[in-house]
């Protein structure tokens, strides 16, 4: 069994790699869209919405509800990559404990 000081420097190591992890996903982005590109979602690796681009042909004005629905489903599809991202970047630090909050 590791002594004392040794969980200490250990758990300040894993608080340093968090951070910096945390930092590069709040650089990183990921694209989600929908309807075959027409609405997409820009989203960085901490879930902040960038960027939103939507198609020209996909506004009608008729048919609102059409685009509301790319819309959302281009944000889940982009909040989806994003998640997967983070797991990715900090499975690594944390050892593939499943930390609350990350």
């Amino acid at each position: 069994m590791k002594n004392i000081g040794d969980l200490q420097r250990m758990a300040r190591e894993m608080q340093a790699n968090m951070e910096k992890a945390q930092n590069e996903l709040g650089q990183l982005t990921v694209e989600g869209s929908a309807g075959g590109g027409a609405v997409t979602v820009v989203m960085t690796g901490t879930q902040e919405a960038r960027e939103v681009r939507i198609s020209k042909e996909a506004v009608d004005p008729t048919d609102v509800e059409t685009l509301q629905d790319l819309v959302l489903a281009a944000t889940n599809d982009a909040l989806a990559k994003s998640k997967e991202l983070a797991g990715e970047k900090l499975g690594g630090v944390t050892g593939g404990l499943k930390l609350p909050g990350f």
